[in-house]
């Protein structure tokens, strides 16, 4: 669920949509979610001063308040 989350959201922000990728996995308790994008589409996932980003996070942790951490790397 919290994949196909950003994923959707990743895919609405970019210009290549096809190249959005979100790899999930899991260490001690953690979910790490790894988005990919288009090089040229890196800096609309990020956003002025992180603000994308960061707002793509607080969506990730309200959507997973009871299943433990969850963090979000942007792939460069």
């Amino acid at each position: 669920m919290l994949q196909t989350l950003v994923l959707t959201v990743a895919k609405a922000l970019v210009d290549h949509p096809d190249d959005v990728t979100v790899e999930e996995t899991e260490h001690d308790g953690t979910t790490l979610l790894t988005l990919s994008v288009h090089k040229d589409d890196v800096g609309k996932v990020i956003g002025k001063n992180g603000k994308v980003a960061s707002s793509m996070r607080s969506l990730l942790a309200a959507s997973n308040r009871e299943n433990g951490k969850v963090r979000l790397k942007i792939a460069d």
